[in-house]
């Protein structure tokens, strides 16, 4: 069996408590093998997807009767956008452990398959009532998005419409919750309250799982660019000025200063030149060494 390089200082007593009573199934060389293959898996699924697979896979040939490393199989397939591989490791795991933790999860791999009425059949199934408060929200959320697959997007809105939504207390599903509610609403065109909740969400934000600041600035009409000089790797900041021709200014002339009679007759603007009642565009750079 081909197995992954892992470094000196992944041990396996990372994992989860639950994890590790679920490998001492095994013999205590190859649960300690599994655990350090977990645990990268676990290190490199959101930064490093295609790696964390190709480590849950050697996991998943060394233990696949084990709950806690088919779970991990469907996650790394789930972040691989593998959504029929997923489903089938986490319908293991549930057949396995006979919780319903995952049912979110799984429902969002139908709608990964392009089935979102299968999703929305989840959404309401018995299974959901055992879900924790967490669990609950997680449904709510794919049950949204399954609404918007279908094009039914008044029904996305009220789908995310809950207590759990209008409560000031801030959980760790609160901010992608409001981000959902925030994009339902920008969907439909209502942009005032689509604001008024991506600034909610940035609120609630604190570790910067949503864009929710970026798209709070793309609303308020703020533009970020950062232009690079290939040659000298000059940043520049491009700062934009109107400098309208009627406004006086210290180069020009007062109007109580005769005029030179005698002056040739003013000459047609060329193409690229701007016309008399017409505002000058002027850049400042700022530019700034690396």
């Amino acid at each position: 069996m081909k197995r992954l390089p892992i470094p000196d200082d992944v041990t396996g007593n990372e994992i989860d408590k639950d994890v590790h009573q679920e490998l001492l199934s095994l013999p205590k060389t190859l649960a300690e093998d599994v655990a350090r293959n977990l645990v990268m898996v676990a290190r490199l699924i959101d930064e490093d997807p295609e790696g964390a697979y190709g480590y849950s896979r050697v996991a998943l040939r060394l233990a696949s009767r084990v709950a806690a490393v088919r779970e991990a199989a469907g996650f790394a397939a789930y972040a691989n956008q593998k959504y029929s591989e997923a489903l089938a490791e986490f319908r293991a795991a549930r057949r396995m452990t006979g919780n319903t933790e995952l049912w979110p999860v799984m429902a969002d791999c139908e709608r990964g398959l392009g089935r979102p009425e299968k999703a929305l059949d989840m959404a309401g199934a018995p299974e959901v009532q055992k879900l924790d408060k967490a669990g609950q929200v997680e449904m709510r959320l794919v049950a949204a998005g399954a609404r918007r697959d279908l094009d039914q997007l008044d029904a996305a809105i009220v789908t995310l419409q809950s207590p759990e939504l209008a409560s000031n207390s801030v959980q760790p599903w609160t901010a992608r919750l409001r981000y959902a509610y925030a994009d339902a609403l920008l969907a439909v065109g209502r942009e005032g309250e689509a604001r008024e909740w991506f600034a909610k969400a940035v609120e609630a934000d604190r570790d910067g799982s949503t864009d929710a600041s970026d798209r709070l600035a793309e609303l308020d009409g703020v533009e970020f660019v950062d232009a690079m000089d290939e040659d000298d790797a000059e940043t520049e900041t491009v700062v934009t000025v109107v400098v309208d021709e009627n406004t006086t200014t210290d180069d020009e002339p007062d109007d109580d200063e005769p005029s030179d009679e005698d002056a040739p007759e003013a000459v047609e603007p060329k193409a690229d030149e701007p016309k008399a009642d017409e505002p000058k565009i002027v850049q400042i750079k700022d530019s700034t060494e690396d």
